[in-house]
């Protein structure tokens, strides 16, 4: 006979840990911008295997978001030394459950003095951030930037014009060809009994038809056009992790609450080029210079594939343009003040932006004042905002800008 033996479920660590509790807690170290930080938890780290199982030692360690039940598991398991038998089964969770994808260092094998070769070892093999952990983690940002604004409603664009459709907010008006037909029944007939009078039966005109109003919400294409030149690591400030968290809340923002609206991605520096948002993760300053024209440019392509009603850059920098790209394809440098050459060339993408209706609304992470005035002085050309703000506040500008549409300046 067929017997079940049933015993008392001890419960398994590994499975019991929050996987997306866990993330948040690595966020710094999977986005790491190059800022060197000495008092950061994970400064010497790489993005190997064996350097994820030491962040996520130190972090159960640190045991914020834990029980105390579940601390006091973990030191003793620290104790026993069976600690890293959990770390390993944590990782094979991130990896079945998509958060991570192990990937080996390209390179040639190395020969074994036993015949044959030897394949990479732990330490070579590396991690990418998958599109699942950048959608949550921006989904994490958008939900606290949310947080520090209000109430806030989603939506859709709202402008000053009228249209016709089925969400009525405004008087009727006489149909015109082409109107979404939804009559607002009362005030046809009060024009055909107006003209006609009282009596049976009406004869109704093609004038008489009269349509519902709601507001019209247009559909608009976004080029975040990211700086990542070395100034946004100096200072004693990291101002470009700030910025990679915001454009990821921005991108979940769009896809779940704006699904008509695009989004796409710029980096520039010495040059420029377009970046998927779900490759942000693994992007690092360089000890490069500010290309700002370069930028525009490839922003301006990207815009011209999109048959939006509304078109913006939303630019986030903090140094004043030091970088040109020649006819002839070399870079001209002057990171000394506004070089004029560099100035001239920029403010002419400037007016070619708006001359293609593109709005440039530029955030700014400094306040020099030669930088100061070459921001209002793009702002004015194409009717755009400037919003100086902080790293700690950039989020909430940017967000905000995007969602009201209002013109006005925030200091």
């Amino acid at each position: 006979m067929k017997r079940v033996r049933y015993t008392k479920y001890t419960g398994d660590l590994a499975s019991e840990i929050d996987l997306e509790e866990l993330l948040k807690g690595l966020s710094d170290y999977l986005l790491d911008s190059g800022y060197y930080n000495p008092w950061g938890d994970y400064q010497d780290l790489q993005h190997n295997m064996d350097d994820l199982r030491e962040a996520l030692r130190r972090l159960l360690l640190k045991g914020d978001f834990l029980s105390q039940e579940m601390r006091d598991q973990l030191q003793q398991m620290e104790a026993e030394g069976t600690l890293d038998e959990l770390l390993d089964r944590l990782m094979e969770r991130m990896e079945a459950e998509n958060y991570i994808n192990r990937q080996a260092m390209k390179g040639p094998t190395r020969a074994s003095n036993i015949g044959g070769q030897v394949g990479e070892v732990e330490g070579q093999v590396r991690f990418e951030v998958t599109d699942k952990s950048m959608d949550f983690l921006g989904f994490k940002t958008l939900r606290d930037l949310m947080g520090t604004l209000g109430k806030s409603s989603y939506g859709r664009h709202d402008t000053r014009h009228w249209a016709t459709g089925i969400e009525t907010s405004g008087g009727s008006r006489r149909y015109e060809f082409g109107d979404t037909l939804n009559l607002d029944a009362t005030a046809t007939l009060s024009s055909a009994i107006a003209r006609e009078g009282i009596g049976l039966p009406l004869n109704m005109e093609y004038e008489d038809l009269q349509v519902h109003q709601c507001e019209y919400q247009s559909s608009c294409a976004t080029v975040v056009m990211l700086d990542c030149s070395h100034s946004m690591i100096l200072y004693g400030e990291d101002r470009f992790t700030p910025a990679k968290r915001v454009a990821m809340a921005l991108s979940h923002l769009i896809r779940t609450q704006y699904p008509g609206d695009s989004l796409s991605l710029v980096l520039f520096h010495d040059s420029a080029e377009e970046l998927p948002v779900s490759q942000l993760a693994r992007v690092k300053v360089g000890p490069w210079h500010t290309n700002t024209r370069e930028g525009l440019r490839v922003a301006q392509r990207i815009l011209a594939r999109q048959r939006k009603d509304m078109k913006q850059i939303v630019m986030i920098t903090d140094g004043k343009p030091s970088a040109l790209t020649l006819p002839d394809g070399r870079i001209y440098k002057n990171p000394y003040g506004l070089d004029p050459l560099v100035v001239s060339e920029t403010l002419e993408e400037v007016a070619r932006c708006k001359r293609s209706n593109v709005m440039i609304n530029t955030f700014m992470l400094a306040q020099d004042f030669g930088l100061v005035q070459f921001v209002h002085q793009v702002s004015e050309m194409c009717r755009g905002k400037a919003y100086f703000t902080t790293p700690d506040t950039l989020g909430q500008y940017l967000l905000r800008d995007y969602m009201q549409r209002k013109s006005k300046m925030i200091h």
